[in-house]
């Protein structure tokens, strides 16, 4: 792998290809995804490699002190060859990562393999393409958070603990000298937080910014400034100041106390010559605090690389939390990191970047990123645009006038009397019955309700005055029809499954994204087990959940002969895609996260009185952390219920007998819901389905979803063949 070092002897930096770090048992492993430049810190750090030992020990007297009080008890032959060893060792450089996890140690229980983190802490999260970071220094990126937004995690959690540092009330007004990265950071938390932020930097450039972002008052001159901050605090003056600069003079901590309200508080977050005048500090009784790196925890090696905890009764934010509260912020929309980045590069080039930034070429550099390799998962704009795209507005109509492909055994017994009471309640129109064959269309559009019947499609698809269609065929033509009806810009209500092919879902969500219509039709799946009263009941409590699930599906699903038509992989597809789906979808209903890693194993019998592929378990790993487990057995007696659902969740278990019964056991109580009949959600779906294309209603079914739950049982089928883990 590929990381940057830089040798402290001689200031040189280098790329080599190093060996991927081992983890240990408190460490993860990350594949970095992005890393950031922090210019400031990084910049001089690299100067000092750069200078002679004598400039050196000039600019770090306090090393000097170490090295001679160690000298005096050591001798100086010993201690001076230690101190070369030292400077002659590499030093990885960077400190705020974002990545995903290849691999966690034996105590980890925090992270799994596959989650999306942002790593923070000098000699871990560098940039490299492989860090090992401690536990307590990681923490998981919300969904709608990129990787080069989660890359500024440690430039946020010393932001955060600057601003904790000042110890700030409600409605105070708060000054920022300096705005680079950090102060603009600074700045934005400070205004999420509800303070009156005034900002100064000497470059205009970075001032124009800090407006652009929302920033009360900036300016780049200093006596402007201290004009604005009297007006702007009624003449007391601020009740605090965070210097965010880096700069060799004192001309920060002049400039605060001279701001600085009586008994103010000024903190020191960046770099600058603390000596300042005793009588100003007396007359103003004002305090000066150096903030330590992101908060309590930082460089306790008990915390960062043991693991062991600040009690949060007694210490409320320490870094690892620091860091967890400013994703917040970033996925809120509270703060916008984004708008600083000025440069991204792919880490090849991070050493002609780096002496760029030392020359001051290609710039003005704020925000510089690092990209690394082809792994990682689309930005927040690109999921936006894909979302926009799968969840489009919808073309409402004031009345539903319906087309009906197919009416096979379950279309006649179930959905289409399904259909014609509803239709009733909705003063829909049945238009048109398609089968394949004339008697079928005739005797069941007569039955039923329908204004005339057909044994060709396009008598459906070429007829103005029908704005939806109802596909009951057989599984294999599904697809076909689907995009066929979406490119005649009419709603879609399709039974399970929505196709029997991976490449068949791929070139449906092409048609369903790119379809030329202002707003496009309604597609629906017939998942009707998420419509079931006893699944909405289960979902009412899971609604404000913050844990993950665990779902244990049983499904006793009853033999099928190999030679039926549903186990044909060009007819019906398998059990698998035909029905699993209906497991897979209603997970994704309680959890509403969508699975993200999936391993399957069958039996291995004779495929003929036991077939392989109809007794299977599977594991799902959703992106919310949550689990479920599908055990689907065709081997049981059919006098045993059919289907049980069980999850649990924040010490509450909920359980579905059949869609007949539910047990809510919650605060050491049972209640029980009981329905007359077994209530598995039809006539709710299609009611659904009419009420969203009125306007009456809001999908609560989206493509989205739809995508997910049919691309899981491809890599189910995919598990079962390779015997490994896949990855959706």
């Amino acid at each position: 792998m590929f990381q940057l070092i830089q040798n402290y002897k001689t200031g040189e930096l280098e790329l080599p290809d190093v060996p991927i770090p081992r983890v240990s048992n408190n460490a993860v492993c990350i594949q970095t995804q992005a890393s950031l430049i922090s210019i400031g810190t990084e910049r001089s750090l690299i100067e000092l490699g750069k200078k002679s030992l004598l400039g050196k020990a000039k600019a770090r007297p306090d090393l000097v002190k170490r090295f001679i009080d160690k000298a005096k008890k050591e001798g100086l032959l010993k201690t001076f060859q230690e101190a070369m060893g030292r400077l002659d060792a590499p030093t990885p450089l960077g400190y705020s990562a974002s990545g995903i996890v290849r691999e966690v140690g034996n105590y980890v229980h925090s992270f799994s393999v596959g989650d999306r983190v942002a790593c923070i802490g000098a000699g871990f999260a560098t940039h490299a393409e492989y860090n090992t970071v401690p536990e307590p220094l990681c923490c998981k990126v919300p969904d709608n958070v990129s990787f080069e937004e989660a890359a500024f995690g440690m430039l946020g959690v010393i932001s955060l603990h600057g601003i904790r540092c000042a110890d700030l009330t409600f409605g105070e007004r708060v000054s920022v000298i300096g705005l680079g990265l950090l102060g603009l950071i600074t700045a934005q938390i400070l205004k999420a937080y509800g303070s009156s932020v005034i900002g100064y930097d000497i470059d205009p450039r970075k001032v124009e910014l800090a407006r652009k972002l929302g920033i009360d008052f900036a300016c780049s001159s200093e006596e402007e400034y201290k004009t604005l901050v009297d007006r702007n605090t009624e003449g007391y003056g601020a009740d605090a100041v965070i210097i965010t600069a880096a700069s060799d003079s004192d001309a920060p901590v002049r400039l605060a106390v001279d701001i600085v309200r009586f008994r103010g508080k000024i903190v020191v977050v960046g770099v600058a010559d603390i000596h300042p005048n005793r009588n100003e500090l007396w007359y103003k009784e004002a305090q000066i605090i150096v903030s330590r790196a992101g908060g309590p925890g930082s460089l306790d090696p008990l915390f960062e690389q043991k693991g062991i905890d600040y009690p949060p009764g007694y210490v409320r934010w320490t870094e690892e939390r620091n860091l967890q509260e400013f994703l917040r912020l970033i996925s809120e929309g509270r703060v916008d990191v984004k708008s600083l980045i000025t440069h991204q590069f792919p880490i090849q080039q991070v050493i002609e970047v780096y002496n760029n930034i030392l020359n001051n070429t290609g710039g003005p550099y704020i925000g510089v990123v690092l990209k690394y390799g082809a792994n990682s998962k689309e930005t927040k704009e690109e999921a936006l645009d894909r979302r926009k795209s799968l969840r489009p507005p919808i073309n409402r109509v004031s009345n539903v006038t319906l087309g009906v492909l197919g009416a096979g055994l379950f279309g006649k017994a179930l959905l289409i009397p399904a259909l014609e009471r509803v239709s009733k309640k909705e003063k829909a129109k049945l238009h048109t019955l398609v089968t394949s064959s004339g008697i079928n269309a005739y005797h069941t559009a007569k039955k039923h309700g329908f204004e005339t019947c057909s044994t060709d499609s396009k008598d459906i698809f070429q007829q103005k005055d029908i704005n939806a269609v109802c596909i009951l065929t057989p599984h294999s033509t599904h697809a076909k029809l689907v995009r066929e009806a979406l490119q005649e810009n009419k709603h879609v209500f399709v039974e399970k499954p929505l196709c029997v092919t991976q490449q068949e879902l791929e070139e449906i969500t092409e048609t369903y994204r790119t379809i030329n219509f202002q707003e496009k039709p309604f597609l629906m799946v017939g998942y009707n087990r998420r419509f079931s009263p006893h699944s909405r009941k289960v979902k009412a409590f899971l609604q404000n959940r913050k844990d993950p699930l665990m779902i244990h599906y049983r499904v006793n699903a009853g033999f099928v002969p190999k030679t039926h038509w549903v186990h044909s992989e060009e007819e019906g597809g398998s059990r698998i895609i035909g029905e699993i789906c209906h497991f897979v979808d209603l997970m994704i209903f309680f959890n509403g996260s969508y699975p993200e890693k999936v391993y399957a194993e069958r039996v291995s019998g004779n495929d003929k009185t036991i077939v392989n592929d109809d007794n299977v378990a599977i594991i799902l790993k959703f992106k919310d952390g949550s689990i479920g487990s599908i055990f689907y057995s065709a081997s049981g007696d059919k006098a045993f219920s059919r289907e049980r659902i069980e999850v649990f969740c924040e010490g509450k278990t909920f359980c579905i007998e059949d869609f007949k019964k539910t047990f809510l056991y919650l605060g050491g109580n049972k209640e029980t819901y009981r329905t007359l009949n077994q209530e598995i959600g039809y006539e709710e779906e299609l009611t659904h389905f009419f009420k969203v294309i009125k306007g009456e209603q809001n999908p609560c079914l989206n493509y989205e979803e739809i995508y997910y739950s049919t691309l899981c049982l491809f890599k189910i089928k995919e598990s079962l063949q390779k015997g490994t883990e896949i990855t959706l």
